[in-house]
């Protein structure tokens, strides 16, 4: 099997493009049943009424009400109907200024305390609650590259890498799952080659495959066009991943039709049947074993879907055996079986395709066989250096997933996974030697967790120094799920600084000269002091306590909110400790929703990502 391979950081996205099957369903298990709803809703009130729309009035109406109304932003709207549509972007613009300490401004008459600020967002969790239900459109997503590849590889026993030529992803909300136009003109190229490797030229002897596939040739008078339906329906059960409808049928036994009517002999009209299959919207998307009824606008997943989602999750290729019997039998929704089956895909091998087709997206390490780094000051990274970043990390991702460990485990961890390669970083490469991996208890109160790890830090450096900001930002939007902004146009970067003025300035002292400019001010007050947290680590994650200039390193740090000097590891676990308390919420079986999903993946397609492997923040693991 193909691992998804080295991708780019950010959030799933999933597109129709092309000549891909186009269609929107409301799609998804609805998430409490009438009672719990209710009680949620009314819960949601009083706190509303309790603590959101005092905070609003105490600190925010006197100059964002009816009668003030500074920067366009008027709070009146959204108190009076504060589950609207209209609503969302007041709240979440309030959540995001009451995080950062940027609201209410300092010179204000009055501030609120903690306990205020964080009663206030707990509150602003509950809004959801006060909207009709509604999960959104699901859209039917397209396999990756290396899904089809995998998948094909399942189907035929091609080599995975038939599909190296198509084209790499378009980047969707930062992970890959958006279908380029180029691609679809190479998909029909794909599958000829694909059809090649497993049958025989015209006229020659069927292989072992083609037998597998079509079957024996129907001898003089047989209903040809009933022995075609019949493997048609063989060929679409596997290749789209579900039963196909008679319609779907159809279409295919059209192509065979044609085929004849243009005197290809029966096997090849077959060969013709197969290339359709494989070039169609059903075999490159994962698309829904029915239409969903007239009239209803939330409708669960089906079985099949479960199945793929699962599959492709965890797998990066199609469902076995065992997930498809499951399906066709109905069970695969039942919490007791998906948990099992959760369970046992997470056991094998081929779960290292989590990692690969998400954790590395979500953790940014996608960059890091490309990045370039200086070579006199880093010979270090090396392709066995970076491989060696790479494969710590995935095996502490997957350690976390299966021995069910909290979400918070990602930041706050006493052990690593290391190799002598990359135990020489941590400096301990006379304690580890060799090239095997292996599980090593961290005694180092600087090291544990993602946050101090070496393929971490180099890909948010630049090639030859440490970086802040780039820090700064990774711990915001990747651990903490905050959005920062683009940096104004033509802003100078810190190489433009006159190097006379510069040259004895460590830094951090670099940094808060350039920070003056106001323009740059709002965003580098929050991004330098969590960035400066983490200074001590060199651009590939050595400890330091000297920068390049040789003067000290002053590593005091804060998150927003947080008092400089404060630990910026241990305000992250205090920070993700408290929002996974926050996140727990009833769903409609009586399940919570994921507290990895909302610390780790707060972006909404990343979310989705591990909510589809049943992760449940009752004790931090995986659990339908």
């Amino acid at each position: 099997m193909k691992r998804p391979g080295t991708f780019g950081s950010g959030a799933m996205a999933m597109a129709l493009v092309a000549f891909a099957l186009s269609m929107s369903l409301r799609c998804t298990a609805e998430p409490a049943d009438d009672a719990d709803f209710a009680a949620l809703q009314a819960d949601a009130r009083k706190s509303f009424k309790e603590v959101v729309t005092p905070f609003v009035d105490t600190y925010c109406t006197r100059c964002h009400g009816q009668n003030r109304q500074k920067g366009g932003i008027n709070f009146g709207p959204a108190l009076k109907n504060p589950g609207e549509t209209a609503s969302s972007k007041r709240w979440k613009q309030a959540v995001a200024i009451v995080k950062s300490h940027d609201m209410p401004p300092d010179d204000a008459d009055k501030q609120p305390t903690e306990e205020e600020r964080h009663k206030f967002l707990d509150g602003i969790g509950k809004i959801k609650f006060l909207s009709s239900k509604d999960p959104g459109p699901f859209v039917i997503r397209r396999l990756t590259r290396v899904e089809y590849g995998n998948t094909l590889h399942d189907l035929f026993g091609v080599d995975p890498a038939v599909a190296d030529d198509l084209p790499d992803e378009v980047f969707g909300e930062g992970y890959l799952n958006t279908l380029s136009p180029l691609q679809s003109e190479q998909y029909l190229a794909i599958a000829n080659e694909a059809i090649d490797r497993i049958l025989a030229p015209r006229d020659g002897p069927p292989t072992k495959v083609q037998k597998q596939l079509f079957g024996k040739t129907p001898g003089p008078g047989a209903d040809e066009r009933a022995a075609a339906r019949k493997v048609a329906r063989s060929l679409a059960r596997d290749a789209y991943r579900r039963p196909p409808s008679e319609a779907e049928l159809d279409v295919l036994l059209g192509v065979f039709d044609l085929a004849r009517a243009n005197k290809l002999a029966y096997p090849e009209a077959l060969r013709l049947m197969l290339k359709a299959v494989l070039v169609s919207p059903q075999f490159l998307f994962i698309t829904p074993a029915m239409e969903a009824e007239s009239g209803r606008s939330i409708v669960p997943l089906d079985d099949y879907q479960l199945a793929s989602r699962l599959s492709y999750l965890l797998w990066a290729t199609m469902p076995d055996d065992e997930l498809s019997a499951l399906a066709d039998r109905g069970k695969l929704h039942e919490p007791a079986v998906l948990k099992a089956q959760v369970k046992r895909l997470l056991e094998d091998q081929r779960s290292r395709a989590l990692f690969d087709g998400f954790g590395a997206q979500w953790l940014g390490l996608g960059s890091l066989e490309s990045k370039t780094f200086d070579t006199d000051k880093f010979p270090q990274m090396n392709s066995e250096m970076r491989s060696a970043m790479y494969d710590e990390a995935r095996l502490f991702f997957a350690s976390i997933v299966r021995e069910n460990r909290s979400v918070v485990s990602f930041v706050d961890c006493d052990y690593t996974f290391l190799n002598g390669t990359l135990a020489a970083l941590y400096g301990l490469d006379k304690k580890v030697t060799g090239s095997r991996w292996r599980k090593v208890k961290l005694t180092d109160a600087n090291r544990g967790g993602i946050l101090g790890m070496p393929g971490i830090l180099a890909v948010t450096s630049f090639p030859d120094r440490s970086s802040p900001v780039k820090r700064g930002v990774w711990v915001l939007e990747q651990v903490l799920g905050e959005h920062v902004p683009p940096p104004p146009p033509d802003v100078p970067a810190l190489d433009k600084q006159v190097k006379q003025t510069v040259q004895n300035l460590t830094l951090r002292q670099r940094t808060e000269l350039h920070t003056k400019d106001a323009a740059c001010a709002n965003c580098h007050k929050v991004l330098d002091p969590i960035g400066f947290g983490l200074e001590n680590f060199d651009a590939i994650g050595r400890w330091r306590d000297q920068d390049d200039s040789g003067g000290a390193i002053d590593a005091a740090g804060e998150l927003p909110g947080g008092k400089r000097g404060g630990d910026v590891v241990s305000g992250c676990i205090r920070r993700c400790r408290t929002e996974q308390r926050r996140a727990s919420f009833r769903t409609r079986r009586g399940a919570f929703w994921s507290d990895a999903a909302r610390i780790v993946a707060r972006p909404p397609a990343g979310r989705a990502l591990l909510l589809q492997a049943g992760f449940d923040d009752r004790n931090g693991g995986a659990s339908p």
